[in-house]
């Protein structure tokens, strides 16, 4: 079971602005199991043996492979590590109840919850939300694209390790994170290395044996096309940086919109 606890945080001005209810905390939040809609193939893949089998090993090789054979190399041992100084440069700028998207094994959950910060991650593989919630995190085994608790009135939203391409559609992601968030509150995404790299395709998750798993849809985004995304939603940039190699973009969202 779970219980979100609800408070507002902006009250109504004298002649009638709206109350933004936003969440305070997670609490109870049990590792459900419910249908994702984000994509079969990618549910698939994702609780497919080769990553499972390298969250239980910690490491990898682990890859996302393109049709025409090239690899993307996944940072496995770093995903089952500590938070590291660029992790928790980031969640230094997270404000209110944090919403962790593509938690994977949990080390931002297990960081905020360090700092005494509300997080709930979701994930669409099962060994990643057992794992995450193993370590002390609270998980729910769902799409972002799910129904989810909060909606509307999470403070921050995460994206890091790639998860900018969930979906394969960042219009659609963004869309939904704008739903998601209450109005004016704050996404943290990561972003490909190359300012410029804007890409969809069709990727499988395969390991050392080069089994693949199912193909599902997935972006890349470097940081200018990510922007180029946000700005024609109606996202304002706050600030973009690289830590530690990698490169981030935080981002607000515009006025109340119609949730659902």
């Amino acid at each position: 079971m779970r219980a979100i606890r609800v408070g507002a945080q902006r009250g109504p001005a004298p002649g009638g602005a709206e109350t933004v209810q936003t969440v305070e905390s997670v609490e109870s939040v049990g590792a459900e199991t419910v249908q994702t809609v984000e994509s079969v193939g990618a549910v698939r893949a994702w609780s497919a043996d080769p990553y499972a089998e390298a969250l239980h090993t910690e490491r990898g090789p682990l890859f996302l492979r393109r049709p025409d054979g090239w690899l993307l190399p996944l940072e496995v041992e770093r995903w089952c590590a500590e938070a590291d100084a660029a992790d928790l440069e980031v969640l230094r700028r997270c404000e209110g109840a944090v919403l962790d998207v593509g938690c994977g094994p949990g080390r931002l959950l297990t960081a905020l919850a360090a700092q005494g910060r509300s997080a709930l991650g979701i994930d669409v593989s099962e060994a990643a939300v057992s794992r995450a919630v193993r370590r002390g995190g609270q998980a729910l085994h769902r799409s972002v694209f799910d129904p989810l608790p909060g909606t509307g009135r999470w403070g921050t939203a995460l994206l890091l390790d790639g998860n900018i391409g969930i979906g394969g559609d960042p219009s659609a992601l963004l869309a939904r994170l704008a739903r998601l968030l209450a109005p004016g509150r704050l996404l943290l995404a990561e972003t490909a290395p190359l300012p410029d790299l804007d890409e969809r395709v069709t990727v499988q998750v395969t390991g050392a044996r080069g089994t693949p798993g199912s193909p599902f849809p997935w972006a890349r985004l470097g940081t200018a096309a990510l922007l180029r995304y946000a700005g024609e939603a109606g996202w304002r940039t706050e600030a973009d940086w690289t830590s530690g190699g990698r490169s981030f973009v935080a981002l607000r969202t515009g006025p109340a919109t119609s949730r659902r």
